[in-house]
């Protein structure tokens, strides 16, 4: 499974929580267990749990009530981590985590759409996980403009959160083209399905909020254990 995130554990449950919203689990209007009871069923402390509350709390997802305990508040836009991340289990949700592979800066792939000014990109390759289960592969290539040199070392769980951060890039919209591909020669052994398998395959570019193209990326993703799921017009 994937290392140990480098999100603070309140976030990761935070955002487990809001996915769970998301794919219809815990319902609008729901009223959360009792504080003690749930950080008990999820192997944290307390403490713990209720930072995660107070950031679903501050982003409109969770309604405190004195008294009367925690209520859920779905609602479609919000600013989570994981926000643009549209793979989910195929039950729905579950947590993103990521184990990077490699970082390299390169000439741009030929035949890719134009993603910045730079002849050259920061090019990641990621496995993915949803909780413990291995879903996708990735290869994600930033633009040069943004930073000289990045390392492994310097990213996290998040890419867009990383972007944000560190680059002071944040990602406003993204176009996704949805189909089918195979799996890419370079896929390590952990990956389960072997190079040349066709598979559900992602190709998407990134814009900045000021309209800039900044990413192109391409995952493969396992579609016996996640599909691809993008939600409009609620909340």
């Amino acid at each position: 499974m994937a290392t140990s995130s480098a999100l603070p554990k309140y976030i990761q449950i935070s955002e487990m929580l809001i996915r769970e919203v998301a794919a219809g689990h815990l319902a609008d209007g729901a009223k959360l267990p009792p504080e003690r009871d749930m950080a008990r069923d999820l192997g944290i402390a307390v403490g713990t749990l209720r930072k995660a509350l107070s950031d679903m709390h501050e982003k409109g997802m969770l309604e405190r009530i004195q008294g009367s305990g925690n209520y859920v508040r779905a609602k479609a836009d919000i600013g989570s981590v994981y926000a643009f991340f549209r793979l989910e289990k195929l039950r729905g949700g579950g947590l993103p985590t990521a184990r990077v592979l490699s970082v390299d800066r390169l000439p741009k792939p030929a035949g890719a759409p134009c993603f910045g000014p730079h002849a050259e990109g920061h090019r990641i390759r990621r496995l993915r996980w949803l909780d413990d289960m291995l879903i996708a592969l990735e290869e994600i290539w930033l633009d040069a403009s943004y930073r000289a040199v990045i390392s492994r070392d310097d990213l996290s769980e998040s890419l867009y959160l990383f972007y944000r951060e560190a680059l002071g890039l944040v990602i406003g919209s993204v176009e996704d083209r949805i189909g089918t591909g195979a799996v890419p020669e370079w896929a390590p052994d952990d990956f389960h399905l072997r190079p040349g398998t066709a598979t559900g395959f992602i190709e998407r570019v990134s814009w900045t909020g000021a309209g800039d193209p900044a990413e192109y990326s391409a995952t493969w993703f396992d579609t016996n254990t996640a599909r691809y799921v993008s939600r409009m017009g609620r909340g």
